[in-house]
């Protein structure tokens, strides 16, 4: 074995007070990175929300669109006798086959 040498009190000391340091940082550092790590999870999830957000702005448009094609390529008399029986316009229809059916009592 090595013969034992003298070390200097200064020198031991300045060694504990490096291993105390990096002990009393280690919570610190720890917490830092817990953080960082939150945030960049939270940045994550509001980039995927607005991601997702686009794409169902976009398939809402595609819908639209087909909607609007659809209705332009009806035929027009269908679509104006639809619009008829949906308004309830045709009231002279109506007082037609109601007077038929006052006439068949009688």
């Amino acid at each position: 074995m090595a013969n034992p040498t003298i070390v200097s009190p200064m020198i031991t000391d300045a060694v504990t007070q490096a291993n105390v340091k990096v002990v009393a940082e280690a919570p610190a550092m720890a917490m830092g990175t817990l953080y960082q790590s939150m945030a960049h999870s939270t940045g994550i999830l509001f980039e995927n929300y607005v991601s997702a957000s686009q794409q169902q702005n976009t398939l809402s448009q595609a819908a639209t669109n087909q909607g609007v094609m659809q209705i332009y390529s009806m035929d027009t008399m269908s679509s104006a006798s639809a619009t008829e029986k949906v308004g309830q316009l045709g009231t002279a229809d109506q007082m037609s086959t109601l007077l038929t059916l006052l006439q068949s009592f009688s």
